[in-house]
């Protein structure tokens, strides 16, 4: 093995490592930390998001890696990332994309290098005690290096509307309707893609959970995408949960599988 092939195969280790020891960092000073602190709220590892914000005035880091088969043999491996801050109980932003991306997509084409950049300001409406609403407005930046087929090319704006409910003590769902469009398309296809998400989660007890989701998109002018998404939480600690899961296609238009880990970490107090 090659030199720089040696170290495209190592950099998802590494990454997860890193994220491994923030995880353990964060854990550790949690540990050591009142009880009173406020908890994480993964936003990970769903399609959909919650209405729900992360607690005001606190740095929220979300990371992980994922490996994606585009169309076997092909694969496309990525270090998706997401950092959250509540401004208020109601508004919230976050900046989010792929630090790292590595593999082929499906029309054969080597993926290498950062991803896109997206910028997400979110308002959170309050409908009881046990639901809530949610609007996010955010568009995404050509932030990928040009060549490298790891971003889209075009800036991109997206609206995304949420409902959230709490079903029982243990049961809880996400009901997420977004559009996006999208700077650039084909001659033939439409720029804008609607999109929908609906996720149903269970607290199996005080650290595990499990969460099933299905989702999908349609554009103009190409096939239907959807998948089957299934996945295990383990609270570590009130400021550190982790996650791991499987994702099935349900179209042809739509990757085979998608293996995903990652975690979700409070790490500070800005104010």
């Amino acid at each position: 093995m090659s030199g720089s092939r040696r170290a495209a195969a190592l950099r998802p280790a590494g990454c997860l490592a890193v994220l491994a020891i923030v995880a353990a960092g964060a854990d550790a000073r949690a540990a050591a930390a009142a009880d009173d602190e406020p908890a994480v709220t993964p936003y990970r590892p769903t399609v959909s998001t919650p209405a729900a914000l992360s607690a005001p005035g606190w740095l929220e880091l979300e990371a992980g890696w994922q490996r994606v088969d585009v169309r076997p043999p092909n694969r496309r491996d990525s270090v998706p990332y997401s950092l959250k801050l509540a401004l208020s109980e109601d508004w919230g932003v976050r900046i989010g994309g792929e630090s790292w991306v590595n593999g082929l997509d499906g029309d054969g084409r080597r993926v290498s290098g950062g991803g896109d950049t997206s910028v997400i300001v979110k308002r959170r409406f309050a409908a009881g005690q046990r639901s809530a609403f949610g609007l996010e407005l955010g568009v995404t930046v050509p932030t990928a290096a040009a060549g490298r087929h790891s971003g889209s090319g075009s800036t991109d704006y997206g609206a995304t509307g949420i409902f959230s409910v709490d079903l029982s003590s243990v049961w809880h769902a996400d009901l997420n309707a977004g559009l996006l469009q999208l700077g650039s398309a084909a001659s033939t296809e439409g720029r804008l893609q609607s999109s929908w998400a609906a996720a149903l989660a269970d607290a199996l007890s005080a650290r595990w959970g499990i969460v099933g989701e299905l989702s999908g998109a349609r554009r103009t002018g190409t096939r239907a995408s959807g998948q089957l998404l299934l996945a295990a939480t383990y609270g570590a600690h009130r400021r550190v949960t982790l996650d791991l899961g499987v994702a099935r296609g349900t179209t042809s238009a739509t990757a085979p599988w998608t293996l995903f880990m990652g975690a979700t970490v409070l790490l500070t107090r800005l104010y």
